[in-house]
């Protein structure tokens, strides 16, 4: 860059300087700049130009070399010479070039959706269960009570300091607490006691296993009401039970019809990916890589109490097969992007208000935010393309799974044209595969 064009900056980064230090005799703001490079150094005001110079002069080079980018550039400045000229040179990722594939052969085969009589029955069950009631009994605890608590566990003989808890609510068989439970008070009567050994959940000697002592202050039976019409109206707004059960089939249905429409879009995405080599920028997947390891970590692991370790722990995974599952999944995430953006600009697929606005409101529920709140946290973080880029990127899945064939295990073929279905299924494939905290950064 020739020397002149530094300098908007240098006057600015005089400027600044000036307004951030006093020297004797002059007023603040009003210090001439022969008398700061005297007394702070030329090099201070040239450092403060370039870097304020140098992100609009990389832009420039980008959009004369119409490249577009990845991520941010590694610059290094290779020559300054005061009043002469700048010489840097900025490494950064950019976008491969991807060609899509011939995607009309493609056939992928889902589950058939079937509603047996079993379905509906768990389904109606589920529902007699919520509007169970209970009532005191005098009688030995059995399997299916409702109890009333008192806990006390013991480390080592001592008691844990959080290890007492009073009037904790349990259900007989349910399994909640701790493992041991269910044995140790079937059979005890209010008032009564028992002690038993399990291995501590959570808390301060989480994964220890303690001394339990639980006192039954209180015993209810719990009673489900009879599945009959009264049941029906009291369940819903219908007036029979059979009318229940057939909205319980039509319900199961709907939601057997979502899954199959979210396994097609699963399926016909890998089958796509298998037809194309897309090259992948190492930095950007380093990122991505590390990216998701931080969402795991601090937010979907940080809400649940846990650390890594405890995750694997659970998972029955190691490190190192944790490391290769996040960046296969990366890769593939990568690799979507791009083949699918490819897609949008070859068929010239753009995003209307109301599909943004139907995306937005379905990514604020997902995220536990008010749309309005959702709104503006994506205003303010600069974040409306990236929405955008969602509500492209599934039409231009959907343009593949509509020319697709798509059978269930019937031998079926499966009409997948109802386009918000797709849109909302793509979304929520994607969401997974980003694996990232859904409410967006302010």
């Amino acid at each position: 860059m020739p020397f002149e064009e530094l300098k908007p900056s240098l006057d600015a980064a005089y400027k600044k300087i000036n307004q951030q230090v006093t020297v004797k005799g002059f007023r603040q703001g009003k210090i001439p700049a022969r008398v700061i490079d005297q007394r702070f150094g030329r090099g201070a005001v040239l450092e403060e130009a370039v870097n304020d110079a140098l992100p609009k002069f990389y832009t420039e080079a980008v959009n004369e070399g119409e490249l577009n980018v990845l991520g941010q550039p590694e610059v290094d400045i290779t020559e300054l010479k005061d009043g002469e000229l700048l010489a840097f040179t900025a490494e950064v990722d950019i976008r491969p070039a991807v060609e899509i594939p011939d995607y009309s052969g493609i056939e992928v085969e889902v589950d058939a959706v079937e509603v047996s009589d079993e379905d509906i029955d768990k389904s109606v069950e589920q529902l007699r269960e919520r509007f169970a009631t209970t009532s005191p009994v005098e009688r030995a605890a059995q399997d299916g009570d409702v109890l009333t608590l008192n806990l006390e566990a013991k480390v080592d003989g001592e008691v844990l300091e959080d290890g007492v808890a009073q009037g904790v609510t349990y259900t007989v068989g349910s399994g909640e607490l701790l493992d041991g439970i269910d044995e140790a008070v079937t059979g005890v009567e209010a008032g009564g006691s028992a002690t038993f050994t399990s291995e501590l959940k959570g808390g301060s000697a989480e994964g220890k296993e303690a001394e339990v002592t639980v006192e039954v202050t209180e015993i209810k039976s719990r009673e489900l009401p009879a599945l009959d019409d009264d049941f029906a109206q009291l369940a819903s707004e219908f007036d029979t039970l059979e009318e229940l059960r057939a909205d319980s089939r039509k319900r199961l249905e709907q939601m057997k019809k979502y899954d199959q429409a979210t396994q097609a879009q699963e399926k016909v995405l890998d089958e796509l990916l298998k037809l194309v080599e897309v090259p992948m920028p190492e930095k950007l997947l380093e990122d991505e890589i590390q990216t998701r390891k931080h969402n795991l970590v601090n937010h979907q692991l940080g809400q649940m109490g846990l650390d890594l370790a405890k995750y694997l722990e659970i998972q029955g995974k190691s490190e190192e097969e944790f490391d290769a599952e996040t960046k296969e999944q990366a890769e593939k995430g990568i690799k979507t992007q791009f083949l699918l953006d490819e897609l949008v600009n070859k068929e010239k697929l753009n995003v209307s208000q109301e599909e943004l606005t139907e995306h937005l409101m379905r990514r604020a529920q997902s995220s536990g935010m008010s749309p309005d709140q959702f709104a503006q946290a994506v205003v303010e973080g600069g974040q409306v393309p990236m929405l955008v880029g969602e509500v492209a990127r599934g039409k231009a899945l959907a343009v593949v799974v509509e020319a697709a064939t798509v059978k269930d295990s019937n031998g079926e073929v499966i009409d997948l044209d109802d386009e918000d279905e797709t849109a909302e299924t793509v979304e929520a494939t994607e969401a997974a595969e980003t694996e990232g905290d859904e409410k967006p950064e302010a």
